[in-house]
């Protein structure tokens, strides 16, 4: 399987220390953001990783993370986002390193505790279709939010009103080669960008989605001022590994 971060946007909510950097390359603790969701993969048994970023410092990334030798790996791709047109359209710059191959797919800005090694083997596994990763929290209208019955998810519904569970759905996702056609079948939202929601409930239409609950910590660092704070003093305090 391969890896592919996704390190593009604006990084308005962050503003004005995103003003001058990509928001995945803001420190958390004594690292760059950046290096939390690569470890990720790389604890997980991902060593083939492409990076997709854009804006003005996609430079940056490579003078940062070279190679990839400091993660023990021997080479990391990148590839470049023209525009801003959604999670789905940044994954979908990936189909020619990705080469037919299933996939993990990690927001630049999630940090976990958990280690997705045992996931990973499942997914391996799966015949067809997708895995996402679930987090119980006390406000996930804020987030994607899964409808669940038994042990299936049935609909996801993004940022609602009144949530169907509390369970939202992070930035952690499995898929296996189909989901590049699924893409490009896609329409724009309101917003005008290709959605992972989308994506993801396609995937729930054919009843081909799994799921896995996280037990550990997460946050999406990049997603506000609170969740950036959480993310330095849990690293801080030793509750994430610094690795």
């Amino acid at each position: 399987m391969k890896g592919v971060v996704l390190a593009g946007g604006l990084g308005t909510r962050l503003l004005p220390l995103t003003k001058i950097t990509n928001k995945h390359l803001l420190p958390v603790y004594d690292k760059p953001m950046i290096y939390y969701p690569i470890n990720t993969l790389i604890k997980g048994g991902i060593d083939d990783i492409m990076i997709v970023t854009g804006g003005n410092n996609a430079g940056d990334f490579l003078r940062l993370l070279g190679n990839g030798s400091d993660f023990g790996l021997e080479h990391i791709n990148y590839t470049y986002q023209e525009g801003h047109g959604g999670i789905a359209a940044a994954l979908n710059l990936a189909e020619h390193f990705v080469d037919g191959e299933k996939i993990v797919v990690i927001l630049g800005d999630n940090i976990f505790e958990d280690d997705i090694k045992g996931a990973v083997k499942e997914f391996e596994k799966q015949e067809r279709g997708a895995k996402i990763f679930l987090k119980k929290i006390e406000e996930p209208k804020r987030y994607g939010v899964p409808e669940l019955k038994g042990n299936k998810i049935i609909n996801i519904e993004e940022k609602p009103k009144n949530p169907k569970s509390c369970y939202a759905v992070t930035g952690l996702y499995m898929y296996d080669d189909r989901v590049f056609n699924i893409i490009k079948n896609l329409e724009p939202s309101a917003r005008g960008e290709l959605e992972i929601t989308d994506v993801n409930n396609a995937y729930v239409k054919e009843e081909t989605m799994t799921y896995s609950i996280l037990n550990g910590l997460w946050t999406d660092a990049g997603s506000s001022f609170k969740s950036y704070y959480r993310a330095n003093k849990w690293v801080a305090e030793g509750l994430i590994s610094k690795f």
